[in-house]
């Protein structure tokens, strides 16, 4: 990616999509050039949330909601200490903030981290698009040098696909850290005095899935992406965690190896996104990227369990190849399909029926997003409490 911070309030944008389709705009955010894949959000709200979420590095989000960045960007709502979008399309970029919160505008945000965007397109016809042909490569093009649109279409098409890309250590943490557990009072319980111990594995964590744990008395020990199974035990965890992140599943063969030490070892398990993913490579179930891929807080989900519906929080292009009719042999025991998409029955998440480990497609924290999958944090603590006891 290349940028200049000077004169996107004017700068002429070109959007090209590796079809060869076109659409002509504005520059928001920074200017300059920007390559990924083209996706939508159909989320009406929390933009600054799908910003800094890790799972988005190397993708242009197409925004659904036609007017974006009213209220601002803050320094609490965050995800991550950055922004990871690769570009940003937005239809009517708000020209004034106005929200309490707000400390400066969004399109300011944009230009200080150098994310490429375009306004002024029409966001519902490139959304019905990539509804139609799939999510693909796409490039952001702004200035006043722009070139041939042959010549961008070539950039474009020699970009990577997301197919096949391994991301997840590129986003997660290069050293431990420690999420303390926060007692009945508010404050951080000290270190080693908490009720659990969760070793995470960070493929891409979001801020707001260890505060969740720490809220119910969880001290939560995030571990790079390139833990070892050996890293993981060193913390003498009741429970361990896989997050969230980018990129191809098929290509996290490591975390493949590690998931399978844990179940191995028949610890209280967890995964959300990309951990569930790698609980169904672990199981031996295969995945497949989807054509457009879940982005939003608005999925249908049913627990079927409890027979409940959620409205859920996503963001992934691939999914779990899981028979949803029917319990699976594994080498850890029995498995199924114990959460499903009502859209379209993509599998949203599994479990063990011989063990405790669990897992969904969907982001319970709901940062952003809705508060109806908030039970699975307190399910996860009801397996470790089972194991302890």
């Amino acid at each position: 990616m290349t940028t200049s911070t000077r004169g996107a309030a004017k700068a002429p944008a070109v959007l090209v999509l590796e079809d060869g389709r076109i659409f002509r705009g504005r520059a928001y955010g920074a200017v300059g050039e920007t390559f990924g894949e083209a996706v939508f959000s159909t989320g009406m709200t929390g933009y600054q949330e799908t910003l800094t979420d890790p799972s988005y590095h190397r993708q242009v989000v197409v925004m659904t909601a036609p007017h974006v960045g009213n209220t601002g960007v803050n320094d609490e709502d965050p995800e991550s200490s950055r922004i990871w979008v690769a570009g940003y399309v937005v239809r009517d970029p708000a020209r004034v903030p106005s929200n309490w919160r707000s400390q400066r505008s969004l399109d300011e945000e944009l230009v200080k981290q150098g994310v490429v965007g375009i306004s002024g397109i029409d966001t519902r016809a490139l959304t019905r698009h990539l509804r139609e042909r799939g999510a693909m490569r796409v490039g952001i093009f702004s200035g006043e040098g722009i070139a041939a649109d042959a010549d961008l279409l070539a950039k474009v098409q020699a970009a990577p696909q997301m197919k096949g890309a391994d991301l997840s250590a590129e986003v997660a943490t290069k050293e431990t850290y420690v999420v303390p557990a926060i007692g009945p009072d508010g404050e951080a319980v000290p270190i080693g005095a908490a009720k659990f111990t969760v070793a995470a594995v960070d493929l891409g964590i979001k801020g707001m899935t260890p505060h969740r744990m720490a809220e119910r008395g969880i001290e939560v020990h995030v571990l790079p992406a390139t833990a070892t199974v050996e890293d993981v035990y060193a913390v003498q965890p009741d429970g361990v965690f896989f997050s969230n992140g980018p990129g191809d599943p098929a290509t996290a063969d490591h975390a493949v190896s590690v998931m399978q030490g844990v179940l191995a070892r028949k610890t209280p398990l967890f995964g959300i996104c990309f951990g569930n993913q790698i609980l169904g490579r672990a199981l031996g179930f295969g995945t497949y990227k989807l054509k457009y891929g879940h982005r939003g807080i608005n999925q249908p989900v049913q627990d079927r369990t409890t027979g409940k519906v959620e409205i859920t929080a996503h963001n992934h292009g691939f999914a779990v190849d899981a028979p949803l009719d029917k319990v699976s042999e594994t080498a850890y025991g029995r498995a199924e399909v114990s959460h499903v998409c009502l859209n379209d029955n993509v599998v949203e998440g599994l479990q063990l029926l011989d063990q405790p480990a669990f897992s969904v497609q969907y982001h319970p924290e709901a940062a952003a997003g809705p508060h109806d999958a908030a039970y699975l944090f307190d399910r996860f603590v009801n397996l470790m409490e089972a194991e302890r006891a």
